[in-house]
């Protein structure tokens, strides 16, 4: 955020409504049509960068920031990314934040809001325990949105020792072939290679992941700049090959 833009957020919060109109002031036509791009399914992008929506979430928790979530509607995708930030950085406890969490997750209906949600809940490291518990009910849930929820929560919060057995036990139930989840598996895979390549490799030997998801774990390693090239060339040698019938 540049010196600018710290100087212009308010003291006293914004309404809802006044929300509105900043959003549209700050929607970009060229933005809204790359971004649509990104989110098929999603009609109503705006066009507004995230960190001019990040600056208007800061204004917002100025003010009564609970009034705004009763009153945020859907009218564009960027009201959900809204909600989403403020959720994640209000002042409150943790106890109220899971609430609107739990709230929150029948709304999320993309990808986008989904994962910036789940990077911006900094509570998850300060309270690895307890969001845990949290997490894990979605990782059985039938939703697609629910299970990329609980799998982005891992890779951003706990990819650490303590949780990776509990972590790949995880990724061998979720049975959903939701492009998302599976991609979002995928991702968390590579993650935890980068931090944990041998347990995470032998992983993969023994692993209950089905071929695409598996064979895309693959491909998210290699494209890891943090990957040396002689490992690389060993991920690829282990890529599953279709049988012929």
């Amino acid at each position: 955020m540049t010196k600018q833009e710290v100087s212009t957020i308010r003291t006293d919060g914004l309404a809802a409504a006044e929300v509105k109109e900043r959003l549209r002031e700050l929607a970009e036509p060229g933005y809204q049509a790359f971004q649509a791009k990104l989110l098929p399914g999603t009609e109503n992008v705006l066009g507004v960068r995230t960190p001019k929506l990040r600056t208007l979430a800061k204004e917002i928790l100025k003010g009564d920031w609970r009034t705004f979530l009763l009153e945020n509607d859907r009218e564009w995708y960027e009201n959900d990314l809204l909600q989403a930030l403020v959720i994640a950085g209000a002042k409150m406890e943790t106890e109220e934040r899971l609430t609107y969490i739990r709230e929150f997750l029948l709304r999320i209906e993309n990808w986008a809001v989904c994962d910036l949600f789940c990077s911006s809940l900094k509570d998850a490291d300060r309270y690895p325990e307890v969001y845990w518990e949290l997490v894990k009910p979605y990782l059985d849930s039938k939703e697609p949105y629910e299970i990329r929820f609980a799998v982005v929560m891992l890779l951003s919060h706990f990819v650490s020792a303590e949780y990776l057995e509990a972590a790949f036990t995880a990724f061998d139930r979720i049975q959903c072939d939701h492009y998302y989840v599976r991609m979002g598996v995928a991702w968390a895979v590579s993650i935890y290679y980068v931090y944990f390549p041998e347990e995470t490799e032998k992983y993969l030997n023994r692993c209950k992941l089905d071929e695409w998801t598996y064979n895309k774990s693959l491909q998210k390693i290699i494209e890891s700049y943090r990957v040396s090239e002689e490992t690389k060339a060993r991920i690829r040698s282990m890529k599953r090959k279709k049988k012929n019938k």
